[in-house]
């Protein structure tokens, strides 16, 4: 086995490595970026090297620092992660010259799969089934035109050299194709550096199932059965989880043997995952391989007692794999979410900043925690701001549901805002409860998933203001010299008329203000018209347990002096700010002259220029940030006065771009 391991990769992924590695006595060392010195990877490793500046392209893309820091370190293997250099045939092959390890498949293999194009060729060689389409080399723009009449529509541009559904655009008409290819080809000639395209008959509501396969150099390849990844937006993966409840043993078993026949085609050796899409009647078609470990691999771990990161190191030294195709047993169901630094209500903005409180649920035989930041790091703009991967394991797909609830129900995150409350909507919808969610689904109905401005119900506002007044209250004992003084008591009582407090809540915009006479549990509460009588009222922990109005509940409940987070009877989270009860704080409203910049990144198109009269949602610029582009349009129907933003130019967060004239 291997002593010395370099990891060519950060976050989660790279901490992932590192416990498998410290759990085989195998030392590691880690690269980081300058935006990545202080990070949790470079912490855990025995020993870390910089590798250059913050932007991936100035550092963990950089072949030649990854491979200098392996020999200087005295690596004698490199784990590539996912991401970033993990698909790289110029990688694999240099490490191969290098005589470093490549902890992954042949630079052949990787070379094969890493255009869809290819792929699509190959596999059609040894009948894997294909989605119809055209992934020739002519690449004019004119015939492509021809090509997707000739396929039908609708159809899906694809780009052949990409991977986590960056640059894909839906077309359903002649009409639509160009502005969508220019698009797809501008995409992925800035996150690939190739603009070639393929295209594929889009199948209507169809499920992404993908099987997990492993193959070693004595000629062994096998699959550890499949991931369901239907839950998506916007081709990318939100929920995934094994086995799939969509899948009959029968069709399992097909599919299973169609992805090893993928893998042999290329002598494929190490992790991959081979892609499906699925139709409703279960007809299925090869996608692509990635030549990789995937973000979801987890879930396969926890159902089938194996550790895919010690298999890929094993395999990389030469060993068998330790497991036939018949010895292959999954047991229970496991599901994985990923909780982003991100805002669902902004469509799912990218967040950064400093985690200012990080709560997740503690690991356990039913909860397993993957993440690359702990409180008090920053997400930073440079890269993914996943935060944490959350899986759970039970003996069935319902049993593993509950867990799901209860483990998100346990995190809350302060700081850049989270995708937590959109994931716990997700885990109660129908559509995954009864498992016929389609890759598409999320897309056609997020109105659903994501619920905007939403006024909290007044028995909602009660339990987080009897929360707040239980807080209070145990604060004061706390701090009280005799506990039986009746200076002690946080009841509001004066001389001559009964005690009042004002509890003042506020929730994105809104303030409420929650009129409470009473104390030690037993409250009468009012906001505006509605009043109501709590009862028994005592925080257990993490519970409030109350009676409203003789009506017994008990809710999950977090408060202390700032906050309040709670869980309605639906399930639904909620979280109030406290503020000053008797100070009314007003925002200016904000202007409607100006475009700004949401976050740091780099302007990728103009489409206005000074004097141009616009419309109200008119795109005026596109920006690149955290690895999306996001379109940045008019406030205001006007006249623009002035642009100061230029294709390509990096600017700060904030930075005014466009002006408009009064």
């Amino acid at each position: 086995m291997f002593e010395r391991v370099l990891i060519a990769n950060r976050g989660e992924i790279a901490c992932r490595v590192i416990r498998t590695c410290r759990r085989l006595g195998i030392r590691t060392i880690a690269v980081y970026s300058e935006a990545d010195r202080d990070a949790q990877h470079v912490r855990l490793a025995d020993e870390a090297w910089p590798i250059g500046g913050s932007l991936p392209a100035d550092s963990y893309l950089r072949i030649d620092a990854i491979l200098d820091a392996a020999k200087k370190s005295g690596a004698q293997a490199v784990h590539p992660g996912y991401g970033f250099l993990s698909e790289n045939t110029a990688f694999s092959r240099a490490c191969q010259e290098a005589g470093i390890v490549f902890i992954g498949p042949d630079p052949a293999s990787i070379e094969a799969m890493g255009s869809k194009a290819a792929a699509k060729h190959l596999m059609a060689k040894h009948d894997v089934p294909l989605v119809p389409g055209y992934d020739g080399d002519n690449q004019d723009n004119a015939y492509l035109a021809e090509q997707a009449h000739k396929t039908g529509y609708p159809l899906i541009i694809k780009p052949s050299a990409g991977g986590g559904g960056k640059g894909m655009q839906i077309v359903r008409s002649d009409a639509e194709f160009p502005e969508a290819l220019e698009t797809a080809q501008r995409v992925a000639k800035a996150a690939f550096g190739d603009a070639s395209m393929l295209l594929e008959r889009y199948i209507e509501q169809p499920r992404h199932i993908e099987f997990q396969i492993f193959g070693d150099r004595h000629g062994n390849v096998i699959h550890l059965d499949e991931r369901e990844c239907s839950a998506q937006r916007r081709y990318q993966k939100v929920l995934e989880e094994t086995p799939s409840p969509f899948l009959t043993p029968e069709r399992r078993k097909a599919m299973g043997e169609a992805a090893v026949a993928a893998a042999k085609a290329v002598n494929y050796v190490g992790a991959g995952t081979v892609e499906f899409i699925v139709g409703p009647a279960g007809d299925f078609h090869f996608m692509e391989m990635n030549t990789r470990l995937q973000v979801e691999h987890p879930v396969t771990e926890l159902t089938h007692g194996v550790d895919l990161v010690e298999w890929q190191l094993r395999i990389a030294d030469g060993e068998p794999l330790p497991l036939t195709q018949d010895q292959v047993v999954s047991h229970g169901h496991a599901i994985e979410v990923r909780l982003y630094a991100e805002d669902p209500e902004q469509n799912f903005l990218p967040g950064s900043g400093k985690l200012q409180m990080l709560r997740l649920p503690a690991p356990s035989a039913h909860v397993r925690l993957d993440g690359g930041v702990i409180e008090g790091d920053t997400v930073t703009i440079f890269y993914d701001p996943m935060i944490a991967k959350l899986i759970v394991w039970d003996e069935d797909r319902p049993r593993a549901l509950q867990r799901m609830r209860e483990a998100l129900a346990q995190c809350e995150i302060a700081g850049p805002k989270s995708n937590i409350a959109f994931l716990e909507r997700l885990v109660r919808h129908p559509s995954v409860v009864e498992g016929t969610i389609d890759t598409g689904y999320l897309d056609r109905h997020l109105d659903q998933f994501v619920t905007g401005h939403a006024t909290p119900a007044g028995r909602t506002l009660f339990a987080a203001a009897t929360a707040a007044l239980l807080h209070d209250e145990a604060a004061v004992q706390g701090t009280a010299t005799d506990p039986h003084s009746p200076w002690a008591r946080a009841d509001g009582w004066r001389i001559g008329h009964p005690g009042k407090r004002l509890i003042a809540l506020t929730h994105g915009d809104e303030r409420f203000e929650i009129e409470a006479h009473g104390h030690a549990g037993h409250y009468r509460l009012r906001h505006g018209e509605r009043d109501g009588e709590v009862t028994g009222a005592r925080l257990d922990g993490n519970q409030l347990n109350a009676r409203f109005d003789g009506e017994a509940l008990r809710l999950p409940m977090r408060a202390d002096g700032h906050r309040v987070l709670l869980h309605d009877a639906e399930g639904r989270r909620w979280r109030f700010d406290r503020a000053a009860a008797y100070a009314w704080e007003s925002k200016d409203a904000a202007g409607g002259n100006q475009v700004v910049a949401p976050m740091p990144g780099r302007i990728v198109l103009v489409k206005a220029k000074p004097g141009d009269a616009v419309e109200e949602g008119q795109e005026l610029l596109v920006m690149e940030a955290m690895k999306m582009e996001l379109a940045l349009k008019a406030p205001r129907a006007g006249t623009i006065e002035s642009v100061s933003a230029t294709q390509g130019e990096f600017v700060e967060a904030d930075a005014v771009l466009v002006h408009f004239a009064d």
